[in-house]
């Protein structure tokens, strides 16, 4: 212990005197031709264009990743039915989101009436029961069970004023 201690009392003063001295006139002579040297200009700041948002307007139009509806099929339907969306109905919240992009979730029952837990995009969870709309394209849910919802949506059917029925299911997620 006192051989420790010996050698920490010599060799602490040793390693302190390494610290001091005069070796930094490198340092200092780079210092100084740093400082001699005139200032950068600084370029301004760039200005940018304002961003303009895209109004799409087309979202009422037939999808063009789905079948067309035939001319035949159409006439026949227009004959038959005058199937249109009501404009003047208040849009509710699913309204805004693609069928496809809603996932049904679970359901509770309460009262006799069995609601359905539909989840949107943004990870909300909302509570539908018949009579209730989703997506975009008018969808009007006209059953529910325990493992499905089914949906009866009113798509354009390519023509100036036609509307087809569109029936689409939304299923319990996980099945």
């Amino acid at each position: 212990m006192r051989v420790n201690s010996r050698l920490l009392a010599l060799a602490l003063p040793l390693l302190l005197s390494a610290c001091g001295g005069k070796g930094f006139g490198d340092l200092d002579q780079f210092m100084a031709e740093k400082r001699s040297r005139p200032g950068g200009i600084i370029a301004p700041i760039p200005t940018f264009k304002a961003y303009e948002a895209f109004a799409y307007s087309a979202t009422t139009w037939r999808s063009p990743f789905e079948r067309p509806i035939e001319v035949r099929e159409i006439a026949q339907l227009q004959a038959v039915s005058a199937i249109k969306p009501d404009p003047n109905r208040p849009k509710e919240f699913l309204e805004q989101y693609t069928l496809d992009s809603l996932r049904m979730v679970g359901t509770l029952e309460r009262e006799g009436t069995l609601w359905s837990l539909i989840r949107d995009p943004d990870g909300g969870v909302h509570r539908v029961t018949l009579g209730n709309y989703l997506g975009r394209h008018h969808g009007k849910i006209v059953e529910s069970g325990e493992t499905y919802v089914a949906v009866v949506e009113i798509v354009s059917d390519g023509s100036k004023d036609g509307w087809v029925e569109r029936p689409r299911t939304v299923k319990l997620s996980g099945l």
